[in-house]
């Protein structure tokens, strides 16, 4: 029974606090508003009072500018009085002016028009200290001086306030008089202070002590008054001006309040309890919500794929770990990114943006695979394959795009690598084939090859018994059938050599010097260049070392070589020059090696051919097989040495390889 009890208890001990809360929150707020109210009408007092003060001082320089200029003035034309009278008329506040001399004797007065004159019941004499002191003041500041306030009796049997101006009069520096303005206290807070400050409020001026000289306006005697105090600094004279305020301290207000904030807590605390309800439920849906955020979180990190979503402007709002990491940009980096994105490769800004434009459009079909190319923020590019489908939302409006997006790189580096074998496997196949062709021509060619030596070796006997009739023509006959013989000879070792490569046998190498080399290609090589019409130059120094190598198949480079150099300058004109060249190798000084160049004067060879040239079977000619340089780098690579290229300067390309000395 005491464990069922103790929620409850606990539970009304807690409404309790609350009731108490809110009880003193409503006198906090019936008391605040009191106050509140209070210091309004305070502030609102003190500034009428400020505005006040700033009037009469701003009145007050104005008549001191009048005076000056009523002192400036040609008398001759219009006499003083006549102008003091004037002034007179213009400014109530005045009710006398004086122009005194030196020694402040009255040389002439004008009395103001709206009242008897103010000192015909005792005098000027009267106040003759008053005028002392404020002309002292003036002479002192060379400017403006006011003298004491003092009241006057009048012969009606009241009284007047007044407070004494003295303005020194200055001619060609010289101090030669003063002029005298005598303020009514009243008639200032009457003409200088605006009417919308005194028609529900009472001014006053006040001395230090509190004592009242003046007042305008009508002030409602109240339980409770406002007050407002201002002190006027003029030179010689200091007055406090008082602002009495007949609005009095709110009644209605507080208790409109009172009921107003108590009907808002009787509100309030139905609305608690209703938040209460709501707030279990709401807990337990936050809680379901959390659990089903949770395990989409892990399930999103846990792939490998890459999730990106967009609103309908293209904007991202969303990536998950994997596709930050494909990217290398972080989430805050991609977030609310627009087009382009930051992982567009910018050469594929236009097609890409393109082709977003359609998928935003909804012209796209949804959920169907496009192949792309994303950069890295290394700069790095790797494609991708990317999936998408509309983002709806709970509504069942769509919002955006969500889309999957696959690293396909991996992918592809293994289709490259499966194509780079079946290459291989094809050009292995054709290898073997090639080599079974070479090795049964070898086997055909040597038996016509043979036939035709046998021949040249009679003919040459023949020609022996026919030299005794005409020895000139035999002899002529007979280099020609000579240099047959040499050739069927030569093709002999070239398909023995090739027999013997093909089956990789060592090859017999033997000291050549590179003269020798190139005198036995030079005949087929004038022979092609007759043809296309280009000229041979060949510089090999005679003093060069011999090269230890198989003759027969450096010949064969050397005139392969040299065959494509003057076909790449077949369809030139002016520029058919081929040049051989054999020096020593400078990057091989050491080793002791030769090389060989053959430079021509063709087009060149553009970057991504040169890459692929000694692949086998890669080929830019119609009726190549694409196995002459493959071949010839091979056996440039058998003899330890270097086959490559490079571009001719000003124009073509340079063909250079390397043999060790012997």
């Amino acid at each position: 029974m005491f464990f069922s009890l103790a929620p409850r208890t606990r539970r009304r001990a807690l409404w309790a606090v609350l009731v108490i809360l809110v009880l003193s929150m409503l006198s906090t707020l019936v008391w605040l508003a009191g106050r509140y109210e209070v210091t309004q009408v305070q502030s609102h007092i003190e500034r009428d009072a400020a505005d006040a003060v700033s009037d009469i001082r701003t009145a007050l320089t104005r008549n001191v500018q009048s005076l000056q200029a009523l002192q400036y003035a040609d008398h001759l034309t219009v006499p003083w009085m006549q102008e003091a009278n004037t002034m007179l008329r213009e400014h109530r506040e005045w009710l006398r002016l004086e122009l005194r001399d030196t020694e402040l004797r009255v040389i002439s007065s004008v009395d103001t028009p709206f009242r008897a004159p103010v000192f015909s019941r005792l005098g000027r004499a009267a106040n003759q200290p008053e005028v002392v002191q404020a002309c002292g003041v003036a002479r002192r500041q060379s400017g403006p001086g006011y003298g004491s306030s003092t009241y006057v009796p009048q012969v009606d049997g009241l009284g007047l306030e007044i407070m004494d101006l003295c303005l020194p009069v200055i001619t060609n520096g010289v101090l030669t008089g003063y002029t005298i303005a005598t303020y009514s206290l009243s008639e200032i807070l009457v003409n200088m202070v605006g009417p919308q400050l005194t028609r529900s409020q009472e001014v006053s001026f006040t001395e230090s002590d509190g004592t009242r000289l003046a007042m305008h306006g009508t002030a409602r005697r109240g339980t409770r008054v406002f007050v407002a105090k201002q002190l006027i600094d003029l030179p010689g004279h200091n007055m406090v001006l008082r602002m009495d305020s007949w609005r009095g301290a709110p009644d209605l207000f507080p208790n409109v309040l009172t009921a107003l904030v108590t009907a808002m807590a009787i509100a309030l605390v139905t609305v608690l309890v209703m938040l209460a309800r709501d707030m279990r439920r709401r807990q337990r849906v936050e809680l379901d919500l959390a659990d089903a955020l949770a395990f989409r979180k892990a399930m999103e990190d846990s792939l490998v794929t890459g999730l990106r979503a967009r609103d309908s402007e293209g904007r991202i709002t969303y990536v998950n770990p994997a596709f930050c990491e494909m990217v290398g940009f972080d989430a805050k980096e991609l977030i609310g990114q627009s087009l382009p994105a930051p992982y567009w490769p910018p050469e594929m800004v236009d097609e890409y943006g393109q082709r977003q434009a359609l998928r935003l459009a909804g012209n796209a079909p949804p959920r169907e695979g496009a192949e792309s190319v994303f950069m890295r923020k290394s700069g790095e590019r790797f494609p991708v394959m990317i999936f998408e489908a509309p983002l709806i939302n709970a509504l069942g409006e769509q919002t955006g795009w969500m889309g999957a997006v696959l690293d396909v790189s991996e992918q592809r580096r293994v289709e490259e690598v499966s194509r780079a074998s079946q290459e291989r496997l094809q050009a292995t196949a054709r290898l073997a084939t090639v080599g079974e062709m070479a090795s049964l021509l070898s086997h055909e060619l040597n038996q016509p090859l043979a036939a035709i030596s046998s021949y040249a070796t009679g003919s040459m006997n023949l020609l022996q018994d026919a030299a005794l009739k005409d020895p000139q023509l035999a002899e002529t006959l007979s280099s020609a059938i000579q240099r047959i013989g040499q050739q069927a000879e030569r093709a002999g070792k070239v398909i023995k050599s090739v027999h013997d490569f093909v089956r990789r046998r060592d090859q017999a190498r033997e000291a050549v010097t590179p003269r020798a080399l190139l005198d036995d290609v030079m005949p087929l090589v004038i022979l092609q260049a007759r043809k296309l019409g280009v000229r041979v130059v060949v510089n090999c120094p005679s003093d060069l070392p011999a090269a230890l190598c198989d003759r027969t198949m450096v010949e064969q480079v050397l005139l392969n070589l040299a065959r494509n150099g003057m076909q790449a300058m077949a369809d030139d004109t002016q520029h058919k020059v081929l040049t051989l060249l054999v020096r020593p190798a400078a990057s091989n000084a050491s080793s002791r090696w030769l090389e060989f160049l053959v430079a021509d004067l063709g087009h060149g060879i553009p970057e991504g051919v040169a890459e692929k040239l000694f692949t086998p079977f890669f080929t830019t000619k119609q009726e190549g097989m694409g196995l002459g340089l493959s071949l010839c780098r091979t056996v440039v690579e058998q003899h330890g040495g270097l086959l490559s290229l490079q571009p001719n300067i000003p124009r073509g390309t340079v063909f250079s390889f390397t043999l060790p000395q012997s």
